[in-house]
């Protein structure tokens, strides 16, 4: 995905504002008994907030702690999306009780008690919403943003000395 500093920049307001703002109006709805048009809007104003403080805390501090807790499951030849599975899951682990908190601390009354609770309704939801929807959302925008020239495919037929077919038809023959 992201290869140089400004992909990554670009990358992580995506994911910010995408993920924080499905966060923000889950929150609204809970407080304010379900989802209405209003809860849209209601959402954009702890936007701009939130995202910043969820910006800040992924770019410098969550990626790079995620990925090493990753990479304690998971081996560099492991497939990459599920590499990239692993890494959302600690980025989740780590930003679900952070950003909880903050919510809590900004936008609620502050206690040890709300913060659990705020904790723990979130928690099943971010995991769905950046597992399911957002990350493969924020993906999908990024390989817009920014496209890659993709490595063409061997024709049919080829076998190259390093492919499992070239070895099987080695083994057999």
């Amino acid at each position: 995905m992201p290869r140089t500093l400004p992909e990554k920049i670009v990358f992580t307001i995506i994911m910010a504002l995408i993920m924080v703002y499905g966060m923000i109006v889950y929150n609204v709805a809970l407080a304010t008994g379900g989802v209405t048009n209003a809860t849209f809007i209601m959402a954009l104003g702890e936007l701009p907030v939130m995202a910043t403080v969820a910006f800040v805390l992924e770019f410098f501090v969550v990626e790079k702690l995620a990925t090493k807790l990753a990479f304690t499951f998971m081996r560099p030849t492991d497939r990459p999306r599920f590499i990239t599975y692993a890494i959302s899951l600690m980025i989740v682990c780590i930003m679900c009780p952070v950003m909880s908190l903050v919510a809590t601390i900004l936008f609620k009354e502050p206690g040890f008690g709300t913060w659990v609770h705020t904790w723990g309704c979130n928690m099943p939801m971010a995991l769905c919403w950046q597992l399911l929807y957002c990350g493969p959302l924020c993906r999908a925008i990024f390989r817009l943003l920014f496209h890659r020239k993709e490595a063409k495919a061997p024709a049919a037929g080829n076998t190259y000395p390093e492919s499992r077919l070239y070895k099987f038809r080695m083994t057999v023959i």
